[in-house]
């Protein structure tokens, strides 16, 4: 069986530590292929202002260009409205088949927030869910998990965990210093940086 994963969030901007992420599960999985996709509108980061949908997947496709085993998706895009994790991988789920195997990863802090996501329990019968360990960061309450999903699925997603290396980046502090006329090389990938100064993203 063939094993997808994927990575969804804003990427506002994409940047190293989400790239560090994707290509540390995909070893540990061994995941064939990691699609990235950028939420049109994410249900739970609604505070910050968002780059527009191309901007941020034009982004994303110029930081994956060099690896082979990345793609990025407008799934969410294209979709009006909120975009709801279930009716990606449901809709994922019908193209691909059932000879694939959908891993969705997701920080281990997101764990925590599962409860509150539309059609969990729904949603970890259609893929699997893999959280991130981050050094420093608590496991999340396994009882409020199970509450979510139930049992066996909670501990088989907290067991699935896997431990990354500890990376201080953020896309809030990128938008915070190209604001601030700071560099953020290094920080993401050139072509990304050269897209935002071209654009003029996140400027004051």
């Amino acid at each position: 069986m063939k094993k997808l994963g994927i990575l969804g969030g804003s990427f506002n901007p994409i940047h190293l530590g989400h790239l560090v992420l994707a290509e540390t599960a995909r070893e540990a999985l061994g995941l064939e292929r990691v699609i990235f996709i950028p939420a049109k509108l994410p249900p739970h980061k609604r505070a910050a202002p968002l780059a527009d949908g191309a901007d941020r997947l034009a982004m994303v496709r110029l930081a994956v260009a060099g690896n082979p085993a990345f793609s990025a998706s407008d799934i969410e895009l294209r979709r009006p409205g909120i975009s709801y994790t279930v009716d990606t991988v449901r809709a994922l789920r019908e193209k691909l088949g059932a000879g694939v195997q959908i891993y969705f990863l997701i920080g281990m802090d997101t764990v925590a927030e599962l409860t509150g996501w539309r059609e969990v329990a729904r949603l970890a019968r259609l893929c699997r869910f893999v959280p991130l360990s981050r050094p420093g960061h608590a496991n999340p309450n396994a009882a409020a998990l199970e509450r979510a999903v139930g049992r066996r699925p909670a501990r088989a997603i907290l067991k699935r965990a896997v431990a990354m290396p500890l990376i201080g980046i953020s896309s809030s502090e990128i938008r915070r210093r190209v604001a601030a006329g700071r560099t953020i090389r290094y920080l993401v990938p050139d072509p990304v940086a050269a897209y935002i100064r071209r654009k003029r993203l996140y400027a004051r």
